[in-house]
């Protein structure tokens, strides 16, 4: 059976956003097409209920977008991707059910494959509520303006120290308004890592994560903007990604070395003032809790000239703010600069606001962690 290519003359936008979307759940297909159905802007091209239909109809179809699910019968989501990036790069959303827990770290080798980023499906029509539908329809938005270059599959498999995980971009190195890194011997003590990252996030989250050494000397901070239900997915897949422990922060945690913390979903992650960890309830900063300013600006207060902030890729401007506050405070700052960020949102206000020292790509972020803790030591 091959893909359903679907026509749409009555289009009032001259270039929509044309997508294609794949799913064995012919009630998945519906619902999604129904949800996108309220975006002027965006078409759907076309459905397929596996990965072999998409390729086949990939060519014909020209999608700007690819909205691809996880299982499926004949090629599941992981080797589509795999296929597209190596042949029809185009930017994928992975639409899945945060289904059994032990199962939701499946996800992300789509996202180490190319795919941009993870959307939450909905179960039902009553799941998929306006705010739900305009939070799709945003990704879509969102993912259709990401270049995306071709990326073959290594021929045998390379281990996280090895595989190249770059992400998808062909982008010329913006103008720096601040400093590449150049390692050099530091006084000032670091004590505290503090990260946010959006849209591209895990990516570059794994890229940094998977180099820092069985000895980091000092606790992580980690704010990433994920769909519910995949952050403990998220998690997973970093533990086996990384040689340090992964874990979600619980209030009254002692930070401790080594250990990356990231916040509970829907809940701030700050630090009280005996320097423990808190979950807070507090409401969203700039639309999101977690906030990642919110962590940097705790971080601040309580560390001041001993916190280093890194600022990833993402859409928006959360955590903009946050590393001004960690900069004001006589912290070291770092930003994922242009040419390899998925999406130059959130690294480009804080570059604006001055607030970066560094703007450097993720292999150099690594060396800038590794430099600072070990130098103040």
């Amino acid at each position: 059976m091959d893909a359903i290519p679907i026509r749409n003359p009555q289009s009032a936008i001259r270039n929509p956003i044309r997508v294609l979307l794949v799913d064995d759940s012919p009630l998945a297909l519906n619902l999604l097409q129904r949800m996108l159905a309220e975006a002027p802007d965006i078409e759907v091209v076309g459905t397929a209920r596996n990965g072999q239909e998409a390729l086949r109809a990939i060519p014909q179809l020209k999608p700007n977008v690819i909205c691809t699910d996880y299982y499926m019968p004949i090629m599941d989501g992981l080797k589509l991707t795999q296929e597209v990036m190596a042949n029809y790069p185009c930017p994928i959303l992975v639409v899945s059910s945060a289904v059994e827990v032990e199962n939701k770290e499946k996800v992300f080798p789509l996202l180490q494959a190319g795919a941009v980023d993870v959307f939450l499906k909905p179960a039902n029509a009553l799941e998929a509520g306006a705010q739900v539908t305009q939070q799709f329809i945003s990704r879509i938005r969102i993912l259709s303006g990401v270049p995306v270059v071709t990326r073959r599959a290594p021929k045998t498999a390379e281990t996280a120290e090895t595989a190249p995980i770059a992400a998808s971009k062909t982008v010329a190195p913006m103008a720096q308004s601040s400093p590449r890194f150049v390692p050099k011997s530091t006084s000032q003590a670091i004590s505290i890592v503090a990260v946010g990252a959006s849209t591209g996030g895990p990516q570059a989250l794994q890229q940094i994560f998977s180099k820092l050494p069985a000895n980091f000397p000092v606790p992580i901070l980690c704010v990433q903007h994920i769909s519910e239900g995949f952050l403990q997915g998220l998690v997973d897949w970093l533990t086996t990604q990384c040689i340090l422990k992964v874990q979600i922060a619980r209030s009254g945690d002692k930070p401790l070395p080594g250990v990356i913390y990231f916040p509970q979903e829907k809940t701030h992650l700050e630090i009280d003032p005996r320097g423990y960890l808190v979950a807070s309830r507090k409401p969203p900063v700039d639309g999101h809790r977690p906030s990642v300013t919110t962590t940097f600006k705790s971080v601040a207060a309580y560390y001041g000239d001993a916190a280093l902030g890194v600022l990833l890729t993402g859409m928006g401007r959360d955590g903009a703010d946050g590393m001004q506050a960690i900069a004001r405070a006589g912290g070291i700052t770092i930003a994922q600069d242009e040419a390899s960020s998925v999406v130059f949102g959130m690294p480009k206000q804080a570059i604006e606001l001055g607030a970066a020292r560094y703007t450097l790509p993720p292999e150099e972020i690594t060396q800038a962690l590794v430099s600072y803790v070990a130098g103040g030591k």
